[in-house]
């Protein structure tokens, strides 16, 4: 009968929904697992955010993150790498595509191996989130191949190194947020800005990226130079020492210029803050503003731990446990935010040697820093 057929074509039907369904949760579940593998701090804060943003940073954190397992493979051949590098964000298709045989780590093999499920929920997204990341994914690819080979020798290069690994994952975020609805459109989206030396909102998503990727820098020196990766730029590092291996092996005639060195490298991401600072400011939406202003504050307390301490050079310099949980149970708006800068921002002062070459140019943009801060409370407190 008619009804009898009607019933038979909606088990059916609900039946593949729930084929469906089963896939879609199958798909998402290892996209956070693998974000759980790939970075622990981002994981919590991606987690945290906005039912409407969640899946689209996901995706596009692990689309980046497959592309950095790309650049960072030593074993990768050149020859495959950068062109690998170049067309990357063409695999943002619907076309299943994986890659075996690259990544250093389990988890970097298991991402690029597992990348048709990341697909699966990228072509899920809404249009606007899939145009964002696959243009991001673009961008990082082209300057990642521009770089295989060699390092950022000068300032300069640093910036565009941290430009293409990091400020254009800034640029993404801030394109996201105006797709989302979540943050002034007009505000917020870099696609009619007019680059990142406007003093515009790319300009201040890129400085966000920059902070955070010079952090990690500084704070990596060991770890990098003993896998032979060279990140601090020479320009700075060949003013204190012949062979920045030099500071790696305690040698006492370096004691100072490795601190030296350390402070210049530090001086020059605090640069960044008040772009920083800036950009925080703007953002409305609450889940927002803790995902960028977590990493932000950590990052300042990093490199506070870290400014004319020999012990970057013999080990890890770690920020406690109970700090973090301190600044990230505290962090629920832009005064907050301003506190926990200022209190590292004292903390760096505090540590200026008088026989550090760089010390009036550190106080100077500490200094900026603390005005900037007591104009915005002065702003937000007229609100």
């Amino acid at each position: 009968s008619k009804a009898r057929r009607r019933t038979g074509s909606s088990s059916f039907l609900c039946a593949k929904k729930r084929e469906v369904m089963q896939k879609e949760s199958y798909d998402i579940a290892f996209c956070y697992d693998m974000l759980g593998k790939t970075s622990r701090s981002f994981a919590a804060v991606i987690r945290s955010l906005n039912d409407e943003l969640r899946d689209a940073v996901c995706v596009f954190y692990l689309a980046l993150r497959a592309l950095d397992s790309v650049e960072d493979d030593p074993a990768y051949p050149t020859e495959k790498k950068i062109p690998e590098l170049q067309t990357f964000y063409q695999h943002l298709s619907t076309t299943p595509w994986s890659l075996s045989g690259c990544g250093e780590k389990e988890h970097e093999r298991e991402l690029l191996e597992g990348f048709p499920r990341l697909l699966n929920i990228f072509n899920k997204l809404k249009p606007e989130y899939q145009t964002v990341i696959r243009n991001t994914t673009r961008r990082m690819g082209e300057g990642m191949a521009s770089f295989v080979g060699r390092v950022p020798d000068s300032v300069q290069d640093w910036d565009l190194y941290c430009h293409y690994v990091a400020g254009v994952v800034g640029i993404g975020l801030s394109d996201l947020f105006a797709a989302s609805g979540l943050e002034d459109k007009k505000t917020f989206s870099c696609s009619n800005s007019d680059g990142i030396q406007s003093g515009g909102i790319e300009s201040l998503s890129n400085s966000m990226g920059l902070f955070l990727q010079k952090t990690n820098i500084i704070r990596d020196y060991l770890e990098d130079v003993n896998d032979k990766r060279l990140f601090w730029p020479k320009e700075i590092w060949i003013k204190h020492t012949p062979d920045i291996y030099n500071f790696r092996d305690f040698r006492q005639e370096y004691y100072a210029s490795s601190l030296h060195c350390l402070n210049e490298l530090i001086t020059n991401a605090l640069y960044h803050v008040p772009d920083c600072l800036t950009y925080m400011a703007l953002i409305k939406e609450q889940s927002n503003f803790y995902f960028c202003a977590i990493p932000q504050v950590m990052a300042i307390a990093t490199l506070a731990a870290c400014f004319n301490n020999h012990q970057l050079f013999e080990g890890v310099v770690k920020i406690s446990r109970d700090l973090t949980e301190q600044i990230i149970g505290d962090l629920n708006n832009i005064k907050s935010v301003h506190k926990w800068f200022q209190r590292f921002i004292e903390e760096i002062k505090g540590k200026i040697d008088v026989t550090d070459p760089l010390r009036d140019e550190t106080l100077r943009i500490c200094n900026r820093v603390t005005d900037l801060i007591q104009a915005q409370d002065k702003s937000e407190s007229k609100l």
